[in-house]
């Protein structure tokens, strides 16, 4: 029994663990190649925050046992329609409002739609990918200069700095881990997570917590498309386009369980993110082009799911 909780303790922390040795050799191997750590750091948090943010609210969704694979169009999706109403009212906090609305609109729509239509959540999502992946095309078309849709760099300028993303990724993640782990809220999410059978024998509506948890999860995107714009003021229809991916990548590198449920955490997202990126930081450093970079990501990814799940199979309970 003493062998077995020092293990479950040692899984728990590996990806901490990880995270750090990640960041160790990216410092060693920028200092042998003599590469510009600082700049390096400062890509490290321009490609990671918005995963961070996105996969942040994504928690709220992952946690009971389902996931949604369109969030990287509606991150595209907000994030045109936003710059469009800046361009139209030269208003940031406009800008800032329209991402949060069509965000959080999306999202309600896909579990609305998966309520009414007693649907698994991921099946309205897959159909939600292609109408989203639709709008871009038309938004840009019909906005943009045929192939993108841009604001002016220096009207976001002053909210492109790294203490202005890290203290909005701190903020959204003291909310959610608030929300998660001291609320009745995030106590049913687990629940459901675990066993949605017993869930609902004992009252709790999955359909209310679903729908609760999705406009949590689109207000991530909604902040996510904003700091795209920030950080990036010229969208194009593949802006965006891997944070789908990358959200279910970083949730597993940061230790969450697929199967959602007790064992939820909302640090996963932050730290899988940030993994991530060190990761695909030191194959660069590596030249390694793009395509070796998802091949070994993709294994890393089967292996943690594997070993992730290895000592879970036999205790899920059934649904």
């Amino acid at each position: 029994m003493k062998k077995i909780n020092i293990k479950n303790r040692i899984m728990n922390f590996a990806p901490i663990f990880g995270l750090i040795a990640l960041s160790m050799m990216f410092f060693v191997i920028g200092s042998l190649r003599n590469i510009n750590v600082l700049f390096g750091l400062k890509a490290i948090l321009n490609q990671s925050v918005v995963v961070a943010i996105v996969a942040t609210g994504a928690i709220f969704i992952y946690s009971l046992g389902s996931f949604d694979i369109s969030l990287g169009a509606s991150v595209t999706v907000s994030a045109l329609l936003g710059a469009i109403t800046f361009n139209a009212t030269n208003s940031i906090l406009l800008m800032f409002l329209v991402c949060i609305l069509v965000a959080v609109s999306i999202a309600l729509f896909n579990s609305v739609l998966a309520s009414i239509f007693n649907l698994p959540v991921f099946v309205t999502t897959i159909a939600m990918l292609s109408v989203l992946n639709a709008i871009v095309l038309l938004l840009i078309s019909v906005n943009g200069t045929g192939s993108t849709v841009s604001i002016s760099a220096s009207s976001v300028q002053n909210l492109n700095t790294e203490w202005f993303k890290i203290a909005t990724l701190m903020v959204f993640a003291g909310l959610c881990t608030f929300l998660f782990n001291f609320t009745r809220l995030g106590r049913m999410q687990k629940f459901i997570g675990g066993n949605p059978i017993c869930a609902r024998l004992t009252g709790i509506s999955s359909k209310k917590i679903s729908i609760i948890s999705f406009a949590l999860s689109g207000l991530g995107v909604g902040i996510g498309a904003f700091l795209l714009i920030v950080y990036a003021p010229t969208l194009t229809r593949n802006s965006a386009s891997s944070v789908g991916m990358d959200v279910i990548i970083a949730i597993v590198f940061g230790g969450m369980p697929i199967s959602g449920g007790a064992r939820s955490k909302i640090y996963s997202a932050i730290v899988g993110s940030f993994s991530m990126t060190f990761l695909s930081q030191i194959m660069v450093m590596f030249n390694m082009n793009s395509g070796i970079n998802q091949i070994v990501k993709a294994i890393i990814f089967i292996l943690v799911v594997y070993l992730a799940t290895s000592n879970q199979r036999r205790k899920i309970l059934p649904r």
